[in-house]
């Protein structure tokens, strides 16, 4: 299962989504201020400072280069 924890207006974010959907890779996407806070995001990926994170069964991978790299 592929978590994407994203933000309004990410390219990044729908690319990653867009991705997901291509590689028919089931996916849940969560997005700040409507699924988790700023606080929340922190707290889970202490060193984040860019959108997406990305977890993939249970694994903190990173952004959406990873996600590529990883799936594409």
């Amino acid at each position: 299962m592929i978590e994407i924890y994203g933000t309004e207006h990410c390219p990044f974010c729908d690319m990653a989504k867009v991705l997901c959907t291509q590689k028919q890779k089931e996916f849940e996407y969560f997005q700040l201020g409507k699924d988790f806070t700023r606080n929340e995001l922190l707290e889970k990926f202490p060193t984040a400072r860019t959108f997406p994170q990305i977890i993939i069964d249970g694994e903190k991978i990173g952004g959406y280069d990873n996600l590529k790299e990883q799936i594409g």
